[in-house]
């Protein structure tokens, strides 16, 4: 699914941000990214999402080297992909529902199939009674409900999360990360970038380390 290979990053002619990263993730795992904040987790995903090229060494992603990858085929292979991102992006003029029916609409899914899946899914994640609502109505912690429910609508077969449950309480924290496992379950390869060690150790999923931009370690947490 993803293959690194002595990645480097750097933004303009600065300092590498990211040095010799290595890793393969298969297809169907689950990963913590952890690190502090500034380690290298947001460049790393964005990587992973192409919104960055490498500025040296190999990056593969469903088989395709990135480098190789043309400009007008990134759209296809960005619908693959799912993302949630640490500062939301909901489109303020669009109500809860209609942010995350965004991405059925543009596949072109009858409204039949997004009603359904969208109030399904906006009530797992227990915005049932705020469909209608407008992002800037919502608190910080339902808004980043509304981004997950967002990347995840589309079952994606990659699924990117930066900080996804930091703007939500422990018991919500918990119950989204059972629906990435639930997720991933069917199939979706999926990496969490979390700084919260004490909630990665509750899941026997492999955790990967940035330190300084540089991948130091890879871990599992208790079976």
């Amino acid at each position: 699914m993803i293959r690194f290979e002595n990645v480097g990053l750097r933004y303009g002619t600065g300092p590498e941000v990211l040095r010799d990263i290595s890793f393969r993730l298969e297809p169907g795992s689950f990963h913590f990214l952890m690190g502090a904040s500034g380690a290298g987790k947001s460049s790393l995903l964005r990587l992973m999402y192409l919104a960055l090229r490498p500025s040296r060494g190999l990056l593969s992603l469903f088989g395709r080297d990135v480098n190789e990858i043309r400009r007008k085929d990134l759209p296809e292979l960005r619908r693959k992909i799912g993302v949630v991102f640490q500062d939301f992006r909901l489109l303020d003029h669009l109500s809860a529902f209609d942010n995350v029916a965004l991405p059925l609409r543009v596949s072109d899914a009858s409204e039949s199939v997004i009603k359904k899946h969208v109030t399904e899914l906006l009530n797992w994640v227990g915005l049932a009674d705020h469909l209608n609502a407008l992002p800037a109505t919502l608190s910080g912690g339902q808004q980043q409900r509304v981004a997950i429910a967002r990347a995840l609508i589309s079952r994606p077969s990659l699924l990117l999360a930066d900080e996804p449950t930091g703007n939500v309480d422990d018991a919500i924290a918990m119950r989204l990360l059972y629906l990435f496992e639930e997720l991933n379950r069917m199939g979706t390869t999926v990496v969490i970038a979390t700084h919260n060690e004490t909630l990665a150790s509750q899941f026997a999923h492999p955790r990967m380390h940035l330190e300084d931009g540089t991948l130091v370690v890879t871990a599992h947490g208790p079976a």
